[in-house]
């Protein structure tokens, strides 16, 4: 048996990552708050709301206890959405320990604080208990991870052993993990492009073709990595798998639930209407809130993202963002 593994979160992410370490012979316990999740997965090894087709190996058990998954273990990964990420490490922090490691599956920023998650760790967890930090993002649909689909991430930390430990214990088959020190940078590519998400899915869904999409990615990467170097990122890592690879998987893939949310939009439904039939959460609505503000407080421009959060919480139709965009004033071609 390999490392004890805590997963925050039993979502598609979070049951894929747990599925995949579990076939890694690590010994998984992962928690939810929903006691059906929890029976099921312990009696049947099946998660019955996500990735109904893969089965949880004999390593892998879950609870409706937090603080009990947490005990004992080496490596807690928190895979809930942003939203409920202060809270929950709010309840886990006196089972924290120093030797173990957090690693952050979460894409997305808090909207209250505009933080980053290394940053609400920071905030949540005293600096007596306060594990060593990983950011695990990167181009990968959870369903694909667990039907052996070979998949690239990253784990990001300013701490050498922490994210070699992660790339050693989580790699796995067809699951290949890479380093970097790039804490900001792999944060906010991961949240940012669920962001330009919703906006490729409203080109799609206004029934624009590649051309567009193609020109949205690529302004879209334009924004991220402004935003990005602003904050103390650097720009190698917007240009790997936490920022373009992530970015091009979300504009373009049917899995995406971002690029779900803007190709409905697009085609002229309401947002309230299109949340309300989504099992999981698509971060990307409440990003763009988080975003818009990090960017008008440091005075970044971030045109795409403006109009995504126009459309959003605004009133304002597809086509006329998408107009709007189109007519802004020439000028030369820039990524910063």
């Amino acid at each position: 048996m390999g490392r004890r593994v805590a997963i925050i979160g039993a979502g598609s992410w979070g049951s894929a990552l747990a599925i995949v370490a579990a076939r890694a012979d690590h010994d998984v316990q992962i928690w939810s708050r929903n006691t059906a999740v929890v029976d099921s997965i312990n009696s049947d090894h099946v998660n019955p709301i996500y990735l109904r087709d893969s089965r949880f190996a004999d390593g892998g058990r879950a609870t409706g206890d937090i603080v009990e998954v947490v005990n004992g273990a080496e490596l807690v990964i928190l895979a809930a959405p942003s939203h409920a990420t202060r809270g929950l490490l709010t309840i886990m922090a006196p089972a924290l320990q120093t030797e173990m490691i957090i690693v952050s599956a979460t894409k997305g920023i808090e909207i209250e604080t505009g933080k980053r998650i290394s940053q609400v760790v920071a905030e949540v967890v005293p600096v007596a208990t306060r594990p060593r930090f990983v950011c695990l993002s990167g181009p990968s649909f959870a369903k694909e991870v667990v039907e052996n689909h070979p998949t690239a991430v990253v784990a990001a930390s300013e701490d050498r052993d922490a994210r070699q430990i992660v790339q050693s214990e989580l790699s796995f088959d067809n699951l290949r993990i890479y380093t970097n020190d790039d804490v900001v940078g792999t944060e906010l590519g991961g949240s940012v492009k669920n962001v330009m998400a919703i906006a490729a899915g409203m080109v799609a869904g206004l029934g624009f073709g590649s051309n567009s999409v193609a020109a949205l990615i690529t302004r879209g990467l334009a924004e991220m990595t402004r935003l990005a170097l602003r904050e103390g990122a650097r720009q190698e890592t917007l240009m790997g798998l936490a920022g373009l690879g992530d970015l091009v998987l979300t504009c373009t893939g049917s899995l995406s639930r971002n690029r779900f949310v803007g190709q409905e939009l697009g085609k002229g439904r309401r947002l309230n209407d299109i949340t309300a039939g989504m099992n999981e959460v698509a971060e990307g609505v409440r990003t763009t809130q988080a975003v818009k503000q990090l960017a008008d407080r440091i005075g970044i421009e971030m045109p795409i993202t403006n109009q995504v959060h126009a459309v959003l919480y605004e009133g304002k139709s597809a086509s006329e963002a998408a107009n709007e965009l189109m007519t802004r004033p020439l000028r030369e071609e820039s990524n910063q």
